[in-house]
């Protein structure tokens, strides 16, 4: 029902003599943030200006994220107060974005009928097509999969030192308790020029750092065609790293979220001998136990990933390594639960990002009859967090009284004196410096002070 003229809720964009003003909310993971930076430079190209403060944009768009119920549920609590001021200022134009639109679609009309545009992720690129719609006088949704075109937008990006680009979208995996492939679609990878092109054009507005972006990052160029010599297909991350990996002005490659199924050896080999690539990866494990891992449809064993993750330290001793581990599955039983605490206990990561299972709508797990009680998820989240502090704390004590580059991001928000950057290997560090000089420059920090997720240190 996309362009469907279902109410006239909003007037023109170009009535007005002064320039209209737009927020964006994003809530979510890194290709939602990318996103938002996407809609942001097209909503720029259309003349709009920013503003901070949602309650005072005449444009207001939330994009949202639905893999935990929580972050659904903060959605619907700020759309019900831009709903009432709706009523008060009728030029106000609301949209949601993202996962929650793409899932729900017309049922957000029905839920929130003053709302303009409802727009799944995959339809981030025709922003500015659908506000002509609703230009026009339609109440639009946008939810069929389509292609994603290449934006020829410049995004509007937060930071003018680390930017995101989008390398893949989708994903073709099954996890039984993942909603993301039925609201971000199959796979759909970008070809090695237009990725290079974009890098280019950030190294040349100065840019230093670039993260590669997929939401099953290990999985590009499998779309794509054209076969090497040996009948393989020519398209895969590795050979991107190579092709894109002498970029001018880019300093730093990162690239996320990578899936254990397809993180093999030539990959990284690859990552170690590319000297803009740095030592830090994000490999999701969600549990320790094999049982839960079929259960969860991953195709890998605990085993497989603990061999992963030793090859990388075979190759890069020193590499970071975060993951994201889910606790409180259906039928998640206190041994297997323990297990997940060993691998944590075993590897030590350097950084964890750990969540109490959610059910999800029109995922497999969620009508599964033997759901755990919210008592044992919390009890089990909070022993894993208690556990994943003292090993990311027993990690960062390598760094103490080691000289580490750091690329300054931005000042410290809790303290003007400092200004605040990544590691190679990811880690937050502060040290007093003038933000006016040292953004966007590679700064030789000696570390101080080593918390489990941060480090203090001072220039050196």
């Amino acid at each position: 029902m996309d362009g469907g003229k279902l109410s006239a809720m909003c007037p023109p964009l170009t009535m007005t003599t002064t320039p209209r003003r737009y927020n964006i909310t994003t809530f979510g993971c890194q290709m939602n943030k990318a996103d938002s930076e996407r809609m942001g430079g097209i909503l720029d190209d259309m003349g709009l200006e920013w503003s901070e403060d949602p309650n005072q944009a005449d444009v207001v768009v939330y994009n949202t994220c639905t893999i935990r119920d929580n972050a659904e549920q903060k959605v619907y609590s700020y759309l019900g107060k831009q709903a009432k001021r709706k009523h008060h200022s009728p030029d106000l134009t609301l949209i949601v974005a993202g996962c929650v639109a793409e899932q729900e679609g017309a049922k957000l009309l029905r839920r929130v009928p003053e709302l303009d545009l409802v727009m799944g992720p995959q339809h981030a690129n025709r922003l500015g097509d659908l506000l002509q719609q609703v230009d026009n006088g339609n109440q639009v949704v946008a939810t069929e999969p389509i292609h994603i075109p290449e934006d020829i937008s410049k995004p509007r990006r937060d930071s003018t030192v680390s930017a995101w680009v989008n390398v893949i979208y989708g994903c073709n995996e099954r996890c039984t308790y993942c909603v993301v492939p039925s609201v971000r679609g199959k796979e759909q990878s970008r070809t090695p020029e237009a990725i290079r092109a974009e890098m280019e054009e950030l190294g040349h507005q100065g840019y230093k750092e670039v993260t590669l972006l997929g939401q099953n990052i290990d999985a590009y160029g499998r779309d794509l065609p054209g076969s090497s010599e040996s009948g393989r297909n020519k398209h895969n991350l590795t050979n991107l790293l190579d092709y894109v990996h002498d970029a001018p002005g880019i300093e730093r490659i990162r690239f996320a979220t990578s899936h254990p199924r397809y993180f093999n050896e030539r990959l990284i080999r690859t990552c170690a001998e590319l000297p803009k690539v740095c030592e830090h990866f994000h490999i999701p494990f969600q549990s320790g136990d094999n049982e839960v891992l079929k259960a969860m449809a991953r195709g890998y064993t605990h085993q497989k990933y603990r061999r992963i993750i030793d090859k990388i330290r075979h190759y890069m001793p020193d590499a970071s390594i975060s993951a994201d581990v889910i606790v409180g599955f259906p039928g998640e039983t206190e041994e297997q639960f323990e297990n997940t605490l060993k691998l944590v206990e075993d590897i030590g990561f350097d950084q964890l990002n750990t969540a109490a299972y959610s059910p999800r709508p029109n995922t497999p797990s969620a009508v599964w009859n033997n759901q755990l009680s919210e008592e044992v998820k919390s009890d089990r989240l909070q022993r894993l967090n208690r556990l994943v502090a003292v090993k990311a704390g027993e990690r960062s004590q390598r760094y103490q009284g080691r000289i580490e580059e750091v690329l300054v991001e931005d000042r410290n928000p809790k303290d003007a004196t400092q200004v605040m950057g990544r590691t190679r290997g990811n880690r937050l560090t502060f040290f007093t410096g003038d933000i006016q000089k040292l953004k966007g420059q590679f700064v030789r920090v000696k570390i101080t002070e080593a918390r489990a997720f941060s480090l203090t240190g001072e220039h050196y």
